[in-house]
């Protein structure tokens, strides 16, 4: 597979996942669409993806897959199985997460795929895969990073950016050539089952309120309740134990953190 990403740059595109989206047969594998601006950015959860002009980043990874009788070639990633697909969010969590960790933040990975700092959220993520049978064919990887963005909207309860943290301003053409540089050291962790046993658990190692008693909302039920994260199962659902040392495994948008 061709090591070096292909960045390409908007001024304004309405969501650069949507722009992969449109794009994706005649996109280069790990190629990157970068907006300045996003007209309709979009987040987890049906959310808009909030974000001052040229001010943060928000780019779309491209990952493209050999289907299962191949091993992989000079441009495609070797196969993946979909019961594996949650180790994208792995590897494109703990690429952020470890890049701003090298940047003095202390960043932490918030189940499935934010980045949060202390309480407050400094990047999102929507990760959109496309699966053929039992395999996972594309995979674009939706990342919003708040670089120099110093004032939010209202409505946002809890943003927080780079620059608020450390009082610099970026480069976002030189920010994302090293966040990149980042997500293909983590890259070849999905490239056979031994690498990703290792990854999920660092991926564990790095999440929000691991081990701490909090407090969290079953969304299946809006009972509010007191419980540990103790790690993922093997497909991402997030385990969390009770006071009572019972096990509960909540898939996407079943929990929410009250923070």
């Amino acid at each position: 597979m061709k090591n070096k990403p292909v960045i390409l740059w908007y001024d304004t595109i309405d969501s650069t996942n949507n722009a992969a989206k449109r794009n994706i047969k005649d996109i280069d594998n790990l190629s990157v669409l970068a907006a300045r601006y996003q007209s309709d950015g979009r987040g987890q959860r049906g959310n808009k993806w909030s974000s001052a002009d040229g001010e943060n980043l928000t780019f779309s990874i491209v990952l493209k897959f050999s289907d299962s009788k191949s091993k992989g070639d000079m441009d495609n990633i070797p196969p993946l199985r979909a019961i594996n697909q949650f180790a994208i969010s792995e590897i494109a969590t703990l690429a952020v997460s470890s890049y701003l960790q090298d940047n003095g933040i202390d960043a932490k990975i918030k189940w499935p795929n934010d980045i949060y700092v202390a309480n407050k959220k400094i990047s999102g993520m929507l990760i959109e895969n496309i699966a053929s049978s039992d395999y996972i064919l594309s995979s674009i990887i939706g990342i919003g990073l708040n670089l120099n963005q110093s004032d939010f909207p209202t409505e946002l309860l809890n943003p927080v950016s780079m620059k608020t943290l450390t009082g610099k301003s970026y480069d976002s053409h030189k920010e994302l050539e090293r966040i990149m540089s980042y997500f293909c050291k983590f890259l070849p962790l999905l490239y056979d089952e031994a690498s990703l046993v290792g990854l999920q658990e660092k991926y564990v190692s790095e999440l929000y309120h691991l081990g701490v008693e909090c407090e969290y909302t079953d969304c299946r039920t809006s009972i509010t309740f007191k419980g540990t994260i103790i790690g993922i199962s093997e497909s991402g659902l997030l385990k969390v134990q009770l006071p009572d040392g019972s096990l509960i495994e909540f898939a996407f948008k079943e929990i929410s953190y009250i923070i």
